[in-house]
């Protein structure tokens, strides 16, 4: 058995577009912040009370490409990956830290929007159905 485990598992909507970065080699990096909520009853007053927590997604190659692609803010998502915290000093001085959700897996839970109506299925069969049948054979010459 592991000695350690660095596993998150989010569920989710997209706080903002997928922000690529690609590097010359052909590699690529997307960040993109996904916001999750708890919902409990203040036993106090009985007011039901929202919480929002916001976390920093990283994606790399191309699973980026397809966040980029798909994915658009208000989006639904589950995410499994694992966490890394990156440490660096700003202009002041200061050692400053930032945790981010390295993706290993996202699966996209909002629904496809149809952005091209002549890319549905109904309109793919009205297009095949109106198109001549010209699936009359022409004989040729060749001996089989």
């Amino acid at each position: 058995m592991a000695s350690s485990i660095n596993k998150v598992t989010l569920l989710g909507h997209l706080g903002d577009v997928v922000k690529m970065h690609y590097f010359e080699g052909g590699g690529s990096v997307g960040r993109f912040p996904v916001a999750t909520n708890e919902e409990y009853t203040n036993r106090a007053t009985g007011e039901k009370v929202t919480t929002t927590e916001w976390h920093n997604i990283v994606v790399r190659n191309k699973l980026a490409e397809l966040c980029e692609t798909y994915l658009s803010k208000g989006d639904r998502v589950y995410i499994e990956g694992r966490l890394k915290t990156r440490q660096w000093q700003d202009d002041a001085g200061n050692k400053r830290y930032n945790t981010e959700v390295h993706a290993t897996e996202i699966v996209f839970l909002s629904p496809k929007k149809q952005s091209d109506a002549s890319s549905s299925p109904e309109t793919i069969q009205k297009q095949d159905q109106t198109t001549p049948n010209n699936t009359e054979e022409k004989e040729d010459d060749l001996p089989f």
